[in-house]
């Protein structure tokens, strides 16, 4: 990890030297570049701020319809409700003895139980159907921004590093050195 963090340093380093180089050999024709490679930057923004804005609309659409749907499905859920309380409410009353009281409201469970899987299987379609919509609000936007902005990126041109040759020692100093 260390060698590989030194080598990316070093790398940065030797760019950075280059950089600085060149802008003292060619100041003006450096700032000219960097003026123009900036502005083509800028003017590559507008579409990925676009299809932000977009996706951010789309984003905001499939929220409020799952809300609305959230919201009416608990108004329908609050009816049913009260309107089955008033119904085991109305057969209470009805009752001639304990015994009718207790068969009438074990007969109603099971419309409730029907009425409560209804309910539950509805919300999870609600939240399925979401979750499916922002997902694909989610990939439109990483397709239109980020996998569009890779392509666009053109790929770093390093210049190559001189490699220096190693020096043969004359035979004078070979001696020198063993001895």
């Amino acid at each position: 990890m260390n060698a590989h963090v030194n080598e990316f340093r070093s790398e940065r380093r030797r760019d950075l030297a280059e950089q600085m180089n060149r802008f003292r050999d060619e100041p003006i024709e450096t700032l000219r570049e960097f003026a123009a490679n900036s502005a083509e930057g800028i003017k590559s923004l507008k579409t990925p701020v676009r299809a932000l804005a977009h996706s951010g609309v789309k984003l905001a659409t499939v929220s409020q319809s799952a809300v609305q749907d959230l919201i009416e499905l608990e108004s329908e859920i609050i009816t049913s409700a009260l309107t089955a309380a008033a119904m085991r409410l109305e057969r209470a009353s009805q009752a001639e003895g304990v015994v009718d009281l207790v068969f009438d409201q074990a007969e109603m469970l099971g419309a409730t139980r029907d009425r409560i899987v209804d309910h539950t299987t509805r919300a999870v379609e609600i939240f399925k159907v979401t979750g499916r919509d922002l997902r694909g609000v989610a990939r439109h936007a990483y397709e239109v921004v980020i996998k569009a902005t890779e392509e666009k990126v053109p790929e770093v041109k390093r210049a190559k590093r001189k490699v220096k040759r190693a020096v043969r020692k004359t035979t004078a100093r070979a001696r020198k050195a063993a001895a």
